[in-house]
């Protein structure tokens, strides 16, 4: 089972990498971008479990370590096509 996970700030969070592509797509002539936010996807492939163990096991992994909930939110969706 595949799982796909996003990782983006919190609304509030200050994030200086999004501003510095926002200002450079701006510069380049894209006018229309007003927000861009930074963020992470990871594909994390599971091996022998149930698609309810999976939400589960997957959930634990981003509380734990895939993301800084202080500062981050997550999502994630899976893909019990890959095996």
């Amino acid at each position: 089972m595949l799982a796909k996970i996003h990782v983006t700030l919190k609304n509030g969070v200050l994030d200086p990498q999004g501003k510095a592509v926002n200002s450079a797509l701006n510069d380049l002539g894209f006018k229309e971008v007003r927000n861009v936010q930074i963020g992470k996807y990871m594909e994390v492939l599971l091996d022998g479990v149930s698609e309810s163990e999976a939400q589960k096991r997957v959930k634990e992994m981003c509380d734990k370590l895939l993301a800084n909930t202080v500062i981050e939110t997550y999502r994630f969706t899976l893909d019990s096509s890959k095996k």
